[in-house]
């Protein structure tokens, strides 16, 4: 028999890739341009994400600048980011726009790594069924006859074995990004 386990892999590799996307728009202290993914302004009817209408830069641990390519969006960058779940006021001198990123609070940390916890736990439920989606696909290749008893059951432990490597992958990126936001 052979077995291939390819597309269950590539699923779970998704789903930590997916993790860490979510985990790079969380503001752990300092500032990171990948905040800005998720903020979109209207530019010309079409939704686009500030990173594709500036030149973004992070002169300092604690301070991104925003310098649009066309002026004449300035002021729609500045109430998208007030718009947004950032928090940051932003500082508009005419051409460049400054986000001045305050040292977090301990209470603010605390929930922010409660958001932390919750994401991996979401993505270990995602990454146990897809285990799940894989053993039914074994088990109906037995029922159909494609693969003996024998063989499902050693796809069985295959498929866990992948699933406790991916599960562990998660709790090292959520332990990760709660040790960076927890730092001071």
């Amino acid at each position: 028999m052979v077995k291939n386990y390819d597309e269950f892999t590539r699923k779970m590799e998704k789903s930590i890739n997916f993790l860490k996307d979510e985990l790079a728009t969380i503001r752990a202290g300092r500032a990171n341009p990948r905040l800005l993914e998720k903020i979109f302004v209207n530019y010309y009817g079409t939704p686009t994400p500030i990173t594709q209408l500036a030149n973004v830069q992070v002169p300092e641990a604690r301070q991104i600048t925003i310098q649009p390519w066309d002026g004449n969006i300035l002021n729609d960058i500045v109430k998208a980011i007030q718009a947004s779940d950032l928090g940051i006021n932003p500082n508009n001198d005419g051409k460049v726009i400054r986000l001045v990123f305050p040292p977090l609070t301990e209470e603010r940390r605390i929930e922010l790594t409660k958001e932390v916890k919750k994401l991996g736990e979401n993505n270990k439920v995602a990454i146990r069924q897809i285990r799940r989606d894989a053993v039914e696909s074994f088990k109906k290749k037995e029922k159909a006859k494609e693969i003996t008893e024998d063989e499902l059951k050693i796809a069985e432990k295959d498929i866990q074995k992948f699933t406790d490597e991916y599960i562990e992958k998660v709790d090292k990126i959520v332990e990760a990004k709660i040790k960076e936001i927890m730092e001071v």
